[in-house]
Formats: C-alpha cells, sequence, structure tokens
C-alpha cells in the first residue's frame, strides 16, 4: 500500500500525538476509486464530533483520534483511538480488502489504545468510547460509571 508512510501522514500524526498541537484527529482516505494510494485528507482539532462529520459514506477511510478525559478532579488521562471507518455504499470490493490494508496502516498510526471499527457516524460517539478507553485502560477510578 503506497502513501500510508508519506510525510504528510506522518507529520499529522506526530502533530495528533503532541501534546503542544492542538490538532486531535487525522484522517486518511484512498486517492482514487480504485488503486490502494492512501493520501491525508484533512485534520482537525474539533474531536470526534467533527471527525465523523468528514467520514464518507462511498469510501473506506482510517482515522487516528487524541481523546482526552478525566478520572476524577485531579486526573487527566491521553488516549489514542484508531478508526477504521466502512462507509454504506463503498464498493464491495474496496470493503473486501479492507482487513488486509488495514494492517498496513496500523503498523504506521502504531500507538492507539482501541481501534473502533465503524460503519455508521454513531459509531463514534465519545461517550462510549470513552468507556471502552477506560475498560482498555485497566484501572478504573470512576467506580464502574463509565
Amino acid at each position: 500500500m503506497s502513501g500510508i508512510d508519506s510525510p504528510e501522514i506522518l507529520s499529522a500524526y506526530d502533530a495528533v500525538r503532541s501534546d503542544k498541537d492542538e490538532t486531535n484527529w487525522l484522517l486518511i482516505s484512498y486517492a482514487a476509486a480504485t488503486g490502494n494510494q492512501l493520501v491525508l485528507s484533512k485534520t482537525g482539532m474539533g474531536g470526534l464530533a467533527e471527525l465523523a462529520d468528514e467520514l464518507d459514506d462511498s469510501q473506506v477511510q482510517y482515522a487516528y483520534a487524541r481523546i482526552e478525559y478525566a478520572n476524577d478532579a485531579e486526573s487527566k488521562r491521553v488516549k489514542f483511538a484508531l478508526v477504521v471507518w466502512i462507509g454504506e455504499n463503498t464498493k464491495v470490493m474496496r470493503k473486501a480488502r479492507v482487513s488486509i490494508e488495514a494492517g498496513t496502516v496500523k503498523k504506521v498510526l502504531s500507538h492507539y489504545s482501541v481501534q473502533v471499527d465503524a460503519d455508521d457516524k454513531r459509531d463514534l460517539d465519545e461517550a462510549e468510547i470513552v468507556a471502552r478507553l477506560r475498560k482498555a485502560g485497566g484501572a478504573d477510578y470512576n467506580g464502574g460509571r463509565g
């Protein structure tokens, strides 16, 4: 798969991971309807809601998001989620290749706590993803309240 390790994607990945940058998500799409060339589509600072608005129902896309949440008044956690988006109107052959091509994406966007496999924009509900991140993180100082 070409393009996943492009300077633009690597720079956006570093920005999302950086505590000093306000960018909190990136979106990677295929450059054309056929082929496997990946390109950086967008980045943003508006969280999962903004990211969900950018997903295309006719494409497979990969996203990486920084999610911050508090366990209690004294602690703040930063975790990362990888989103594998398969739009409802994606062509069958593109869908069929996701399991293979997602593996290559994961090698570059490698530091994440949860993977969100999504085919509906509601799958990017922040409260639900934070609950998954808490479970993945082990200790739950929120008394099991998600």
